[in-house]
């Protein structure tokens, strides 16, 4: 049969003010009646040691009481046992007072970040990547903190990964790497359709805290926040992988290039024929051609313009 899990409940805890001038009182009262009795004279018979064993005894017992104070801050929590057993939480901020046998565990509920990697992954279709993420958490379970997981801080660091590297594994780095992954009997879709980790935005935040979250959820820790902080190919095929995109980048400038150059070389030929330049198709493709040349080539270039020539019969 499965335990039910361990989670906060009230413990036992009261105002640590109101126990330490009670604890001080007693203390101070049974410290000075002892040293009242130990100096009453022989003439009135003498001190009476069973009553100064008395006060000795109510003095320590004052001072073990003292040690059942303890301050918590904002946001924090003190998760109390007895000899191994869960007795409650105490999350009340200011000075505490418990049962001196309880021991206690603070754990701070403030908000915290993990930073992890950068990891080197692979990517959904085997190119290896490089990715890093931040993790904003806080306890909101402190018994669960404390007692469910062996060293909840260790386990924030290691879930957190484990949650980035599936999220890292179950996307393509870009779109046009998971265009080219698809098998050749398998219909491609569209390169818009595909969230990768490059253009995935907000849907790859909400689902990386949400995987992370989900794991952490066992041990009282809530994630408010997970943001990528890294994300690249890696080394070894970063110059290869990005040929590509400078290809698309070259093409496009080209594109715009050309239609530019054939604006202004229809523009040309128009021009010249309102000025009354005779030339024959033949030399007006070449002309043409010539300033094409031109004006697409990203090199200088030395063209011979022929504008036309009169012909006679």
């Amino acid at each position: 049969m499965t335990k039910p899990a361990i989670t906060d409940r009230p413990a036992l805890a009261f105002n640590g003010y109101l126990a330490m001038i009670v604890s001080l009182a007693l203390l101070i009262g049974a410290v000075a009646l002892g040293l009242l009795e130990l100096a009453r004279p022989f003439s009135s018979g003498g001190p009476n040691f069973s009553t100064i064993g008395i006060y000795a005894v109510l003095a320590v017992l004052a001072l073990y009481a003292l040690s059942g104070t303890y301050s918590l801050q904002p946001n924090e929590a003190a998760v109390l046992q007895l000899f191994g057993a869960y007795i409650g939480t105490d999350d009340t901020p200011g000075l505490r007072w418990t049962i001196p046998l309880f021991s206690r565990a603070i754990l701070s509920r403030r908000l915290q970040t993990e930073e992890v990697g950068p990891l080197k992954v692979n990517d959904r279709s085997g190119n290896p990547i490089e990715v890093g993420a931040v993790v904003v958490w806080r306890v909101f379970d402190a018994a669960r903190a404390a007692l469910q997981v062996n060293n909840y801080r260790q386990f924030v660091s290691s879930q957190a990964e484990t949650g980035l590297r599936h999220l890292a594994g179950s996307y393509p780095y870009d779109n046009w790497s998971a265009h080219l992954a698809q098998p050749a009997a398998t219909p491609t879709p569209e390169p818009a359709a595909v969230v990768s980790l490059r253009d995935g935005g907000d849907l790859l935040v909400s689902e990386l805290t949400h995987q992370v979250a989900q794991r952490l959820a066992p041990a009282g820790i809530v994630v408010d926040e997970a943001r990528f902080t890294h994300l690249a190919y890696a080394p070894e095929i970063a110059q290869a992988m990005l040929r590509p995109q400078q290809a698309s980048a070259v093409i496009a400038a080209r594109e715009i290039i050309a239609q530019g150059a054939v604006s202004i070389a229809v523009e040309a030929a128009k021009t010249l024929a309102e000025q009354g330049v005779l030339y024959d198709d033949l030399e007006k493709a070449r002309m043409i051609s010539n300033i094409l040349t031109v004006l697409v080539s990203d090199k200088d270039a030395s063209p011979v313009l022929n504008i036309g020539a009169n012909h006679k019969s």
